[in-house]
């Protein structure tokens, strides 16, 4: 594998994979189902959570530079072939998902342009038509990154600098247009009718998703330049989008009352920018949407191809043909098997009438397991070298992981064991047939 990825790039990978659907209607989403408070207290605990998750990414790193390739290699380095093997799987399939719920996303947003109230075509990016065009786009993407994945992260990096733009322009707006009196009213949510730490915990998947793609560097760190590169492009992404979140969901609670930014239709942002600029603020977050969207599928795109590619590789699953490479140095099985997955998504999707926000839970509940083993490990490995700061660490990014699967409610923890079954199957049909095939 070529070592093509610098800084810069891998930055714009996480970056990009963290900043995709999920911020343009992060207003809406949060106020929902949250007040201000609430929100203050819920950035506070996952600012905190996700720093001490990207340092523990970013030590595994420096003490373990020879683990190469994804979190769940941690999982099977510290915890055997099984656990490896079943947070590679819950990693896959978080992104298979997260790709189907992108495109959806992309259709949805293009709904804006070309539905009407009596004539539907696109409407929640489920329909017939929307289906057919997300899977167009998919196969599009997937013949851009057969070209490789250098070419590929070039132009994601431009893709990221590009959508940044719609995003400051936001922020700048809502800054001038920002009412502190507007800000503070209900400040706890007494209208919500719920508690400030219920408030709390039904916010937590949806942080989480907007930050899911911070591993991207570890995923890809077979092809950076310099392994240094993979800890400080987590941490210098994670930064700049945790302070965008911050910025748009608090800001957007000064512009507009929360109950009637909860019952916007998302893009809620779209909306709001309606509200400071006209119609062409719509046009130009729409845009940004769309723009943001793919760069965050490309991203994603990369990344969860080269899931089964590593897995093969060490030894975590037994299809060796995973591997094989095209003249550009991409996976080009992996990657057919991985779309195909995404397109058998998507049809289910127009089967089942499924939203985007349905999606969104069921990505964010199948990395929690994933998320919880890397702090596992660095406790382990921190425990072998007698490092009381790494233990800290480790021990704080695993509480967060921990509340997080709490928080996270329990039908959606039995929802996300459901899924881990087929994969727990398919460990243990393989490894009979290649012990059979032993003697």
């Amino acid at each position: 594998m070529g070592k093509n990825l610098s800084l810069s790039a891998l930055t714009a990978l996480v970056l990009s994979s963290m900043l995709g659907a999920g911020i343009f209607s992060l207003p809406q989403n949060m106020a929902e189902i949250a007040s201000p408070a609430a929100l203050l207290i819920a950035w506070g605990i996952t600012g905190c959570g996700v720093m001490l998750l990207a340092l523990t990414l970013l030590l595994l790193n420096r003490l373990k530079p020879h683990l190469d390739g994804g979190i769940f290699i941690y999982a099977q380095a510290g915890f055997g072939k099984f656990i490896g093997f079943c947070s590679a799987w819950g990693y896959w399939l978080c992104a298979v998902i997260a790709n189907a719920s992108y495109l959806v996303m992309v259709c949805s947003a293009i709904s804006f342009f070309i539905d009407s109230p009596n004539h539907i075509i696109f409407g929640n990016g489920n329909t017939w038509q929307a289906i057919l065009t997300a899977s167009f786009l998919l196969w599009l993407i997937h013949l851009l990154v057969l070209q490789g994945i250098r070419t590929a992260a070039s132009i994601n990096l431009v893709a990221t600098l590009a959508k940044l733009i719609p995003l400051g322009l936001f922020i700048i707006l809502a800054i001038n247009a920002f009412e502190y009196h507007r800000f503070c009213f209900d400040f706890t949510g007494l209208s919500l009718q719920k508690s400030l730490s219920q408030q709390v915990k039904d916010t937590m998947l949806i942080t989480l998703w907007v930050f899911i793609g911070i591993e991207g560097a570890v995923v890809m760190s077979s092809h950076a330049r310099n392994k240094n590169d993979i800890g400080r492009a987590t941490m210098f992404a994670v930064l700049i989008a945790l302070v965008i979140y911050l910025l748009i969901s608090l800001l957007s609670l000064g512009i507009i009352p929360r109950e009637e930014l909860a019952k916007m239709q998302n893009p809620a942002m779209a909306g709001i920018m309606n509200h400071l600029l006209g119609h062409w603020g719509s046009i130009i977050i729409i845009a940004g949407l769309i723009l943001s969207v793919c760069g965050a599928y490309l991203s994603w795109t990369i990344m969860s191809s080269e899931v089964p590619v590593i897995a093969a590789q060490n030894d975590l699953c037994p299809v060796r043909a995973l591997t094989i490479q095209n003249s550009p140095k991409t996976s080009k099985i992996s990657l057919f098997l991985t779309n195909i997955c995404v397109q058998f998504a998507l049809i289910l999707i127009c089967v089942t009438h499924c939203n985007y926000n349905i999606l969104l839970t069921i990505a964010s509940e199948m990395i929690l397991i994933p998320y919880l083993l890397v702090s596992a490990y660095l406790f382990k490995v921190s425990c072998e070298l007698q490092k009381p700061s790494i233990t800290l660490i480790s021990i704080g990014s695993g509480a967060y992981g921990a509340w997080l699967i709490y928080a996270s409610g329990i039908f959606n923890l039995l929802l996300s064991m459901i899924l881990y079954i087929p994969g727990i199957l398919i460990f243990i049909i393989t490894k009979k047939l290649k012990k059979n095939s032993n003697f």
